[in-house]
């Protein structure tokens, strides 16, 4: 059965209260008996929890009442199993480690695309206005290998502060093409498309809410494999579920 509801969501905003901040969530999260990592820096939050349906969406009305966090709006998936081990809330430097301290993305986001519409380009094979469309994946290495769209660019980087040095060496093939980034739920599409955008590149965009929002609604087309994820699940497929969970459900429960 599954009822183990697991969500992701990051937002960057300033939070100059970040250390005042991590006590409360870690003892809120604590008390509602979740588990997962909340990633808190000056520049935002980042989250993935898991636990029971009703405590998790008890905290996230929690967070949003803080007006900061007002517009949050989790990537949900479920499974039948608590997916991480222990309740850990961290104040860091960065939300996502990218060691650019020029971008800012609570600044001005970049331009964003919806699923569908990335999905309709992918069908077309250009966008509205007939450029080229690339899908650059923003993500490490190892992820990449279980699953990416058909075509994307990888840069093969091992870390997401290795994306500004690979820009720097393979900016000139993205040029006069429009650019669409994306990673696992948006957090690091988002400052890769700022940086692009930096570097001179004019039809920059992100993948809105990240491959994990493109399976929810758009069921995965163009997309070969599965979205590695930091859990114990390890990926998901296009269904949101993982291939584990999934296998065990046909062997005990065939339809």
């Amino acid at each position: 059965m599954n009822d183990i509801l697991n969500i992701s969501a990051y937002k960057f905003v300033p939070l100059p209260d970040a250390h005042a901040l991590r006590e409360r969530l870690h003892e809120r999260a604590v008390a509602m008996d979740l588990k997962g990592t909340v990633l808190l820096a000056e520049e935002g939050i980042n989250l993935f929890l898991a636990g029971p349906g009703p405590a998790v969406r008890e905290f996230v009305a929690y967070l949003q009442a803080d007006p900061r966090f007002a517009d949050l709006v989790p990537k949900e998936s479920w499974s039948a199993r608590q997916p991480f081990r222990k309740m850990l809330v961290k104040v860091k430097r960065e939300i996502i480690r990218m060691n650019h301290p020029t971008i800012r993305p609570a600044a001005g986001r970049a331009p964003a695309v919806p699923a569908a519409t990335v999905k309709r380009w992918l069908d077309q094979g250009h966008d509205d206005a007939g450029r080229d469309v690339v899908t650059l994946d923003t993500r490490n290495a190892f992820e990449i290998d279980h699953g990416t769209f058909e075509g994307a660019i990888d840069w093969r980087i091992h870390k997401f502060s290795d994306f500004p040095q690979a820009l720097h060496e393979h900016q000139t093939e993205l040029q006069g093409k429009t650019v669409v980034s994306f990673c696992t739920g948006g957090i690091r599409c988002e400052k890769a498309a700022l940086l692009m955008q930096e570097a001179g590149l004019d039809h920059v965009y992100q993948l809105e809410g990240g491959i994990l929002k493109y399976f929810e609604e758009t069921g995965g087309a163009h997309f070969r494999g599965e979205c590695f994820v930091f859990d114990e699940r390890e990926a998901l497929g296009a269904d949101l579920r993982a291939r584990s969970e999934q296998a065990f459900r046909d062997i005990f429960h065939p339809n």
